[in-house]
């Protein structure tokens, strides 16, 4: 089995998508939020918000019951600011101002827990590999 895979993804120019659990799934189910994303950007002529890209993967995710593998955090800034969304693979979403997911989620939660505060001016992202 080949896990060697991207685990950020660009939705748009202005979202972007990483992902933890089956490698396809995410694969996949980023693959056609950004069709979607792209398709609705050309039809309106505007930038797509992140609220828009959360709902069509809880709307995706919750169809399929948890049978798609995908734990996705969906991240940007459109026009009402910046944005972290926790997707599970059953189609919940939680609009946070941190989140980690994955094998390694538990030691980046605590470097979150210790660094981050409210006067935060940029997002702080860290991304790990269990491999390494």
């Amino acid at each position: 089995v080949d896990k060697n895979c991207s685990k950020i993804h660009r939705i748009s120019s202005n979202i972007y998508c990483c992902g933890a659990g089956t490698a396809a799934d995410t694969e996949k189910t980023t693959e056609m939020l950004a069709s979607k994303i792209e398709l609705h950007a050309l039809a309106t002529g505007r930038q797509p918000r992140l609220v828009m890209a959360s709902r069509f993967l809880q709307d995706t995710l919750f169809r399929y019951r948890g049978h798609i593998s995908a734990m996705l955090l969906l991240g940007g800034v459109d026009c009402s600011g910046p944005h972290i969304y926790e997707v599970t693979p059953h189609g919940s979403v939680q609009k946070l101002p941190f989140s980690s997911m994955g094998s390694g989620n538990l030691a980046a939660m605590g470097v979150f827990e210790d660094r981050y505060s409210n006067s935060t001016l940029h997002l702080l992202c860290l991304i790990t590999d269990s491999d390494q």
